[in-house]
């Protein structure tokens, strides 16, 4: 018996071209990405010069890398899908988003420690100055908001509509990995750690609570306590820590200047978590089959109400 739950069921009244041109899971990222440009267009036009502060920077950042993205995901789901917002309902912000923030303190720093433990992180110092407001609006809320709704909300569940949950686990942890690729010190090795640690763990825990509130929130955590708490390059950015470190080792251990996120014992302990929700999602019969398979099954799941962790 399953127990996967839907967003979207294209409408059974909605004529052929509709199907393809509107309600579509192609159509649907086409209009996302149009909108996402047009919304993140308008931040870029905000006045700004020279001497604006570190502040203003980080605000402006912040509307680019997650107002763009939700205010475009929002206006899809409201005038194509005509749906609630479900995996995005402000009751589900406080308990979810919390949750989502301490499991990435927690789960970095379980990291951290083990590399600690291992000689390969050491803390050489303080820093009291650092800039963790900046942070947090950038590489912590924008990363973890903006990429969370273009990877998760938008890229798996629009594959897992037509393709199941496999495939929306695969492409959207390959294409995760791939963007990282361009960030400072990035290797094939540092996008595929990246795609499998990350990628699928937060394409499993969408599966598993189908809300994107936990997923930012863990997301957002993870890049703040990396970089801000502990001094360890963002994916290959550049910390401005409260802690003060260095790494040592073979790269394969500390992640080398791309960070702990390239490091094997990032990837050992996230593929950990992962399994868990895999075996959740198994017990709770969550894998989403693809469209040909589910037959009549669509226009029920559409209707029923989504699980919340715990349930």
């Amino acid at each position: 018996m399953h127990g996967y739950r839907l967003a979207f069921v294209t409408p059974a009244q909605a004529p052929r071209w509709q199907r393809w041109l509107v309600f579509s899971p192609v159509a649907r990222l086409v209009l996302f990405i149009a909108l996402m440009v047009a919304a993140s267009m308008l931040f870029g036009l905000l006045p700004h010069g020279p001497a604006d502060s570190p502040i203003a920077k980080g605000l402006r950042e912040f509307g680019f890398r997650a107002l763009g993205p939700l205010l475009a995901y929002l206006a899809m789901v409201k005038l194509v899908e005509r749906r609630p917002v479900r995996e995005l309902a402000l009751r589900r912000l406080a308990p979810e988003g919390g949750l989502g923030l301490a499991a990435g303190a927690l789960l970095f720093s379980a990291i951290v420690g083990a590399l600690w433990l291992l000689g390969s992180y050491d803390i050489v110092g303080t820093n009291p100055e650092a800039h963790w407001l900046l942070a947090a609006l950038t590489v912590g809320l924008g990363a973890g908001i903006g990429e969370e709704i273009m990877f998760r909300g938008v890229l798996y569940r629009l594959v897992e509509e037509g393709l199941g949950t496999w495939a929306a686990l695969l492409v959207s942890a390959l294409f995760f990995g791939a963007v990282h690729l361009n960030n400072p010190g990035a290797t094939l090795w540092a996008g595929l750690a990246i795609a499998i640690e990350a990628g699928i763990l937060f394409g499993l825990l969408y599966l598993v609570t189908r809300s994107l509130w936990i997923c930012m929130g863990l997301h957002a955590a993870w890049n703040f306590v990396q970089g801000t708490v502990y001094g360890i390059p963002v994916s290959g950015t550049k910390a401005d820590g409260w802690l003060v470190s260095t790494r040592s080792g073979p790269d394969w251990l500390s992640g080398g200047v791309f960070g702990a996120e390239a490091s094997v014992i990032a990837l050992v302990l996230c593929l950990l978590v992962s399994a868990m929700l895999l075996a959740v999602a198994l017990r709770r019969g969550l894998i989403v089959p693809p469209r040909w398979r589910r037959q009549a099954v669509e226009p029920l799941a559409a209707s029923l109400p989504l699980p919340t962790p715990g349930s």
